[in-house]
């Protein structure tokens, strides 16, 4: 509801992608620096309490973003900041909550699990930009915040009751403690593929979720409305991803998902970026959110089956610095030039660079990817962290 609600209200208010991109990329910029300390105290303190206190403050800070609307009139400078915010605890806080998953399922079950759990996670984002859209037309976007700040509470009472059990708090220096995750990541062959085959994803086309709300106001000139459907739209593929991911990893492996999530995501894309109409861009959005989820999914099943339960935190922690780091940057990016060029014109070159980054890769280091399919073993994986 927030995202969808914010992403609009100021596009609407300056006309500008690069604002819509500046708002959404604030709250990923604390991920980049602040998630490897995420990571690092998610293996070293209880997972389940710091999860909590994030949800917490988080509900906090949407509370007041909720009396600043009430009262008075925010620039987009301080709704930047407030994402800004906002992200510094999400940095803190979803490492804790990734490295709780394979605690709950057992390992065979784990692709489905985190499958499920971005379901779940996207389902909101389904229902979410819906409700906002009916909220925000009939009773404007406080009510919007005022409802998401609360919603906070049931992420609160759903996690209190589970039992998890509470690592043995390590002995080193907290600055070490990262070097050690970082060093494992680098040096595990499947991590070390898995990472950059996100890092590149994420640059080149992950910057389609927060232009989207420019998209309505600065080329099909449309309503809030549209800017809910198109975000559910996308939101619909993500969940379908989510509820197959299971399934079709066991049937193809996650290697092969991964491949071919990647190498059809750039001419999904194509088609959002040359719809005519802006009804033709939901089911090509649809096809969107299928794709660039699945790929997402396959990397982080990749970081949890490779890593031990100790390092796990640290690890899961790269992944989110790079989703931190390439996201921002790739909308910062594609705002600007979307701003000179029309946003059309960057979606479709942005993706037609992916699949010239893809071909390129093929064609120099064919059957990279093998490594991600090798089992580690606890011999290799206690010299990784220990060289």
């Amino acid at each position: 509801m927030q995202t969808a609600a914010l992403g609009y209200f100021v596009a609407e208010m300056t006309h500008k992608a690069s604002w819509s991109a500046l708002v959404a990329a604030a709250e990923f910029v604390p991920t980049a620096l602040l998630s490897p300390i995420g990571g690092a105290l998610a293996d070293r303190w209880s997972r389940k309490a710091l999860l909590v206190t994030g949800m917490l403050t988080q509900g906090l800070l949407a509370a007041a973003l909720t009396a600043v609307l009430a009262f008075g009139d925010p620039s987009p400078g301080l709704i930047a900041l407030y994402a800004l915010a906002n992200g510094i605890v999400w940095a803190l806080a979803f490492p804790s909550m990734q490295a709780m998953l394979p605690d709950l399922v057992p390992p065979e079950q784990l692709p489905a699990a985190i499958g499920l759990s971005s379901a779940n996670w996207n389902l909101g984002r389904v229902i979410g930009p819906a409700l906002g859209g009916i909220v925000y037309s009939f009773a404007g976007i406080t009510w919007v915040l005022a409802l998401n700040a609360v919603s906070f509470l049931a992420v609160v009472v759903a996690v209190v009751p589970l039992h998890i059990a509470v690592l043995q708090h390590p002995t080193d220096h907290i600055i070490e403690s990262i070097r050690v995750g970082w060093r494992f990541v680098r040096r595990e062959p499947g991590l070390r593929i898995s990472v950059l085959a996100m890092s590149t994803n994420t640059l080149l086309t992950a910057p389609f979720i927060g232009l989207i709300p420019a998209v309505v106001v600065k080329v099909f000139d449309e309503t809030k409305g549209w800017n809910a459907a198109l975000i559910t739209a996308q939101g619909l593929g993500a969940v379908v991803a989510g509820f197959a991911f299971g399934s079709v990893a066991e049937r193809l492996g996650v290697r092969k998902l991964m491949v071919v999530a990647m190498a059809t995501l750039p001419g999904t894309l194509v088609l959002y970026g040359a719809a005519p109409r802006i009804w033709l861009a939901l089911p090509a959005l649809f096809l969107v959110g299928l794709a660039y989820f699945a790929a997402l999914q396959s990397f982080m099943t990749i970081a949890q089956r490779r890593t031990p339960t100790e390092l796990r935190g640290r690890v899961l922690s790269v992944n989110n610095l790079v989703l931190g780091t390439f996201f921002p940057l790739g909308l910062l990016i594609q705002g600007s030039l979307a701003d000179i060029y029309g946003l059309r014109a960057i979606t479709i070159g942005s993706a037609l660079l992916m699949w010239a980054v893809l071909v390129s890769v093929r064609v120099s280091r064919p059957g990279i990817t093998v490594a991600v399919e090798i089992e580690p073993t606890r011999d290799a994986v206690d010299a990784q962290v220990g060289s």
